[in-house]
């Protein structure tokens, strides 16, 4: 089996790959630092079993399993983690596999042997807990074989086309796997909802403008494009966001 360590801390990744080794049934195929460095190792590398730190800088833990969840083959994760009780009880009810820093020898190997794979619902559930991180930076978009992590801030609008929603960003636009509903959920904080196929990012709004059939659109800053109605049902949540309510 083969196994990718994710953990900020090189000790810490020190004592996991010293721990694998001495099992015997698994090797090590690699180490990552941070969540975007596992992502990419975890795509090229394409492991059975990812040892992944929750509380890293920058991208941490949860999210990078939501990402690797998008992979055609997605890795089994085993979560390393000194949250508190509250948080273990969720691991649990869930059957999401972890081990707690630090990490004892004997629970690592259990988890190790019943590592199974997370469903994005799963993930879903644990982040709805207390104490553990919700809100992802990046939404991930699979192309051409590839993962592409588009961040957050970078991205203009979201707009859903029948089973698929389209997201577009500052470097062109992709096709994500993600529900208009959960986006509108997960970021509540920066976007709102134009019309009942759209969802849109607040701070890149310029200014709404009536058409010609006496419609209301939206006009994106920086010269965006998009082709973006407001419907009248949205339209006084659009104008009470854009006043900062």
């Amino acid at each position: 089996m083969k196994i990718l360590i994710v953990d900020d801390e090189k000790p810490a990744r020190d004592r996991l790959h010293q721990l694998v080794d001495d099992f015997g049934n698994y090797v090590v195929i690699g180490e990552a630092a941070n969540g975007e460095e596992a992502i990419a190792m975890a795509a090229n590398l394409a492991p059975d079993i990812v040892l992944l730190d929750i509380r890293m800088p920058g991208m941490d833990g949860i999210e990078a399993a939501h990402h690797m969840n998008a992979m055609h083959k997605p890795p089994a994760v085993v979560f390393t983690t000194a949250y508190d009780e509250y948080a273990i009880d969720a691991f649990d009810a869930r059957a999401i596999g972890y081990v707690l820093k630090p990490v004892r020898r004997e629970r690592l190997e259990r988890a190790l042997q019943h590592a199974s794979q997370l469903t994005g619902n799963m993930l879903r559930e644990l982040t709805a807990q207390p104490g553990i991180e919700s809100r992802r930076n990046h939404v991930c978009a699979l192309a051409h074989g590839e993962l592409h992590l588009i961040p957050i801030g970078d991205v203009d609008f979201f707009t859903a086309d029948q089973k698929y929603v389209c997201v577009y960003h500052a470097n062109g636009k992709h096709l994500i796997d993600d529900s208009l509903k959960s986006l509108e959920q997960e970021f509540a904080a920066n976007f709102v909802r134009i019309h009942r196929s759209a969802l849109v990012a607040v701070d890149r709004i310029d200014r709404l403008e009536k058409t010609a059939d006496g419609k209301t659109r939206i006009v994106l800053r920086d010269g965006a494009s998009g082709d973006l109605p407001v419907s009248r049902r949205h339209l006084a949540t659009v104008r009470r966001r854009l006043k900062g309510g």
